[in-house]
């Protein structure tokens, strides 16, 4: 596990949803080879809909751009190894 190698960009999550994305992410990491961004994504989103309740999205990769709208709470953006994780749910608007 790669627990407490994360670096934390930004975030609006409370601490509990922030270690619990952390770890959820470096788990991902050891199931599945680094280079599979998708199924290590569809493994986060996963878990946090089955943790916090439906609509959250993941994106993993190491070069990548977005605009969202998220639910207040619930956004992160962090680095792992050599990805970096952004993970929210989805807002109206």
């Amino acid at each position: 596990m790669l627990e407490g190698k994360g670096r934390i960009q930004d975030t609006d999550m409370p601490i509990k949803m922030q270690l619990q994305a952390m770890g959820c992410a470096s788990k991902a990491l050891d199931l599945y080879d680094v280079s599979d961004c998708k199924s290590i994504a569809a493994h986060i989103k996963k878990e946090f809909d089955m943790i916090y309740g439906f609509g959250w999205q993941c994106v993993v990769g190491s070069n990548f751009g977005c605009f969202f709208t998220h639910t207040e709470g619930t956004f992160i953006y962090f680095c792992l190894e050599t990805l970096n994780f952004l993970i929210f749910k989805g807002g109206s608007g």
